[in-house]
């Protein structure tokens, strides 16, 4: 257990003294790019499952005939 606490006092110490952290803008400006981005390639990804699922029901539409 002690070398647990040990851990947890370490990785706390390394974390306020050894990390150099993103400043809050910069953050703030690379979370709306990731938002952003991650909107526009789920809307593509959207949009080709759309195009494939429609070619494969027009596809089994004129087998079935």
């Amino acid at each position: 257990m002690a070398g647990f606490i040990n851990y947890i006092t370490e990785s706390y110490s390394e974390l306020k003294n050894h990390v150099t952290w993103t400043p809050w803008a910069e953050a703030q400006r690379l979370t709306v790019v990731v938002i952003v981005f991650s909107v526009i390639f789920s809307l593509a990804i959207w949009g080709i499952d759309t195009a494939f699922s429609n070619l494969i029901e027009y596809y089994f539409k004129l087998v079935k005939s």
